[in-house]
This record gives structure tokens, sequence and C-alpha cells, in this order.
């Protein structure tokens, strides 16, 4: 049984060096669960998308809610999927300060990432937007 689980957390560390073992404990972690992703973040808030095996990600979320690296934790989508969005990641990433800001304003009274005012829904069609314009950079 594959899902969909998406959250949004505020960074309790916002160095690129901390975003980038973030994004590299993830690239190393992922592959053996079979959890895909994305993970977009800017002004200290992270929006990720993760998919896979529902115990799989289960647990991923478990870890990530005890993450000393976030705070704020929220779920705000999940789902079981019948095929993957995010297949071609193990964890793509997507600067937010980098977007157009025309792609975050379709998604939310201002120019700038906020899931924490806006629904899962909403979320997960901008990430879907990120994904169709090219935003997400990243390894398989």
């Amino acid at each position: 049984m594959l899902v969909r689980l998406l959250y949004a957390s505020r960074a309790v560390d916002t160095r690129a060096e901390t975003i980038e073992s973030i994004l590299n404990q993830s690239r190393q972690f992922n592959p053996t669960s079979g959890i895909t992703g994305i993970l977009c973040y800017g002004g200290g808030i992270f929006l990720q998308a993760i998919e896979g095996g529902r115990n799989a990600v289960s647990d991923l979320y478990g870890h990530i809610q005890k993450d000393p690296r976030h705070k704020d934790v929220v779920l705000l989508h999940y789902e079981e999927i019948t095929e993957r969005r995010f297949g071609g990641w193990t964890m793509g990433q997507v600067d937010a300060s980098r977007v157009n800001t025309n792609i975050l304003l379709k998604y939310s009274e201002r120019a700038e990432l906020d899931p924490y005012n806006v629904s899962g829904k909403v979320s997960l069609a901008l990430l879907e937007e990120l994904m169709a314009t090219a935003s997400i950079i990243g390894r398989a």
C-alpha cells in the first residue's frame, strides 16, 4: 500500500549546511526504505512530501517529529495513493527563494512559502506546479 504524506515544519537552524545535512540523510536513508519525495524550503520553513509504503512513511514521519532540526511539525495532508507523483527523487529539493514569485503568489496571500496558512491540498498543488515547471532539483 502506497501513501503520500505532506507536512510543514520550521527549521531550528537555517544555515545551508543544516539543510544540506537533511537532504543528504534523506538521500542515504530513503532508497533502502522505498521512500521518495521532495523538500521545499524557504524563510525558515520546510514543506515536504514523502511517498512510499504506509509503515515506512509513518516511521519516517515519527522520526521527523522528534528530529531536533525541526520544530512546529504539522501534518498537512495524508492519503493512500495508486502511484507516486514524486517518484523520480530519493529527495528532490526546491529553494523557495529561487522560485518565480508568481508561482508562490498563485497559491497564497503573499509571494512566500507559508504552508501553515493554506490547506494541505493547496500545498500539494504548489509542489505539483514546482515539479511541472522544473523547479525541483536533486538526484534520483
